[in-house]
């Protein structure tokens, strides 16, 4: 059974998943809240259920898809048995809870979010996984060699919890500020059992390098993140905070101001030519993953990626999710786009303005202007952002410049974790860390402004 052929994922970005924590007896109400939910959909009610939607998760699901998407479940898995067991958590402002239940041929997750007023804020249906086991230090890092406080990013009336992870020693210190990719992240950037922001802290701090990371502001606050949901931008999602936290780093007492970067990861790379642009205190970015393509076409090269891979064909419902993300693709790059619609995509949905802000945008053009060191960095395995189209536009338009550095890791995928053979979704699920040759390398970039020589590059 396909992942995606029965994935329904309906929350502000798709691209975030949410790791749910178990909770003591007895189960809090937002449990039985959800057993309810789950009642009515095994029951029909798909009409009851769709009318306790938000707004957004209204807008991003039209009436119906409900009913097909359970459809698709039972016709995978079989007639629903019970609810074997519940996990809760918190995302943001979102209460999540994760249904372990039991079908006539195996056990399925129902994934139920609910806002901070009680509606439903998204659904999920899945293959069950166990809980991700507890996060372990990576080799390279030394928790004797730093320590690490809590740091609140206040950037006007948003309030973003921190942590600030800082070498033994009197410094002054270079100084990290660590940025996620797309989607409501945590300030570890949790996928499945991994955190890749906490390994890059733990390593970067190990090695003499101050670390700051943040809750994204989609993480905490959702569609709140901006003064008007409906003109949500990069500005609120990304770009505000970042620059506001590089403020706060140069003010902390051991802290070199003039040795400020900014490492950001996907979505993060891909905006950190915009973000240093208007901001002098930064001293330079290291790139992980940056994308040179508009984001709206990463996705639909991503659908066909995962569809097809395998050597599988393409299910009916693979065909019919891949038709629904080139129908918002075709909004999205329409000429007649205007401010105040929503486009649905991959379950979710943004406001156009989100799209019309990024048509603008030129990450390749934006980094050539730049005078200050880059460091590009891209694993070979990375089917979210491959290299063959945007790792090599990089190669080809700054190649050639001095303040920029690139490198290409054979084995690594979008989350720079080893692997072998072509990365697939299910990977992320695997517990692992962030390279230690990547943690090297940005290390001797922002120690000396260079890679280390051959034979360390691969």
């Amino acid at each position: 059974m396909k992942t995606c052929s029965i994935l329904l994922l309906l929350s502000l970005f798709a691209a975030a998943s949410v790791a749910a924590r178990q909770k003591a007896e007895p189960p809090p109400p937002v449990v039985a809240s959800a057993q309810k939910v789950l009642g009515e959909i095994s029951a029909g009610q798909f009409d009851v259920v769709e009318g306790r939607y938000d707004a957004r998760l209204s807008g991003a699901l039209a009436p119906g898809q409900l009913a097909m998407a359970w459809g698709r479940v039972l016709a995978a898995v079989g007639s629903f048995d019970s609810v074997v067991s519940a996990r809760v958590g918190k995302t943001g402002t979102l209460d999540v809870v994760i249904l372990e239940c039991k079908f006539q041929k195996g056990e399925i997750d129902v994934q139920i979010a609910f806002g901070p007023e009680g509606k439903l804020a998204g659904l999920h249906f899945g293959p069950h996984r166990d809980s991700p086991p507890p996060w372990t230090s990576p080799v390279y890092a030394h928790p004797d060699s730093f320590s690490e406080q809590p740091l609140t990013l206040v950037n006007g009336k948003f309030e973003l919890p921190g942590t600030l992870t800082v070498p033994n020693g009197e410094g002054p210190f270079p100084a990290a500020l660590l940025l996620q990719d797309s989607g409501p992240h945590d300030q570890d950037e949790t996928i499945g059992p991994n955190k890749i922001l906490k390994d890059l802290a733990w390593g970067l701090a190990t090695h003499g390098i101050v670390a700051f990371r943040y809750t994204k502001r989609t993480g905490k606050y959702g569609e709140q993140s901006s003064a008007d949901p409906a003109k949500l931008t990069v500005d609120d999602e990304t770009i505000s905070d970042a620059q506001a936290a590089v403020a706060l780093l140069s003010k902390q007492p051991k802290v070199d101001p003039q040795r400020i970067f900014i490492i950001g990861h996907g979505l993060s790379a891909y905006l950190a030519p915009r973000i240093a642009a208007n901001d002098a205190q930064i001293a330079g970015i290291v790139m992980l993953a940056a994308n040179t393509r508009p984001l709206e076409q990463l996705l639909l090269d991503e659908v066909h990626y995962v569809a097809a891979k395998g050597g599988e064909t393409p299910t009916p419902d693979d065909q019919r999710q891949i038709a629904a993300v080139e129908e918002g693709v075709k909004k999205i790059e329409s000429p007649d786009l205007k401010p105040g619609e929503m486009i649905p995509l991959l379950g979710s949905a943004l406001p156009s303005t989100y799209w019309l802000d990024l048509r603008n945008y030129n990450p390749v053009a934006a980094a050539e202007a730049l005078k200050i060191p880059m460091l590009i960095l891209q694993g070979q395995r990375d089917f979210q952002s491959p290299p063959a189209t945007n790792f090599n536009e990089w190669k080809t338009a700054l190649a050639a410049h001095s303040n920029v550095a690139l490198k290409l890791y054979p084995d690594l995928n979008h989350l720079f974790i080893s692997g072998t053979g072509p990365s697939l979704p299910q990977e992320y699920e695997k517990p692992g860390h962030v390279d230690e040759q990547v943690v090297a390398d940005i290390t001797a970039w922002i120690s000396s402004g260079k890679l280390p020589p051959p034979p360390s590059l691969k």
